[in-house]
């Protein structure tokens, strides 16, 4: 709440739905939200051109690699973008679990098998080909 000029801290009167509707999350979060803008209004500190002028710039420290990441990330066009790379990725995974599953002698041939099934079979089946080439 902002005071005019000529308002003292005396003439306000507070009452209880005053106190709940400053108690309240949402409503301190956009009364702070309007007093910040209201504020950088006032002392001019505002990105936006605000007509006929020039254009009014608030200088921020550079932001770090690892923030510059944290922005780009947040974008739903890179979201969109990262999650078609990692279905591509999590495709061409499982094609060649398929291929690998394919090559391995199993009873029956049709045998469901979970990955880690699948490559721990790889592994005996490579050893026992080994083995049987050494002899």
């Amino acid at each position: 709440m902002m005071l005019s000029p000529d308002q003292t801290e005396t003439d306000l009167s507070w009452t209880q739905s005053d106190t709940d509707s400053v108690l309240c999350g949402s409503d301190i979060k956009a009364s702070c939200l309007s007093s910040d803008v209201e504020m950088e209004e006032k002392s001019g500190n505002n990105n936006r051109s605000l007509g006929g002028g020039g254009h009014h710039h608030h200088h921020q420290p550079p932001l770090s690699r690892e923030e510059k990441r944290r922005r780009r990330r947040a974008t739903a066009k890179y979201r969109s973008a990262h999650a078609t790379r990692e279905r591509i990725r999590v495709e061409a995974f499982n094609v060649a679990f398929a291929e690998l599953r394919k090559l391995l002698p199993t009873l029956p041939p049709d045998k469901k098998l979970s990955k880690i099934e699948i490559l721990r079979l790889a592994i005996c089946y490579i050893s026992y080909l080994n083995h049987v080439l050494d002899v």
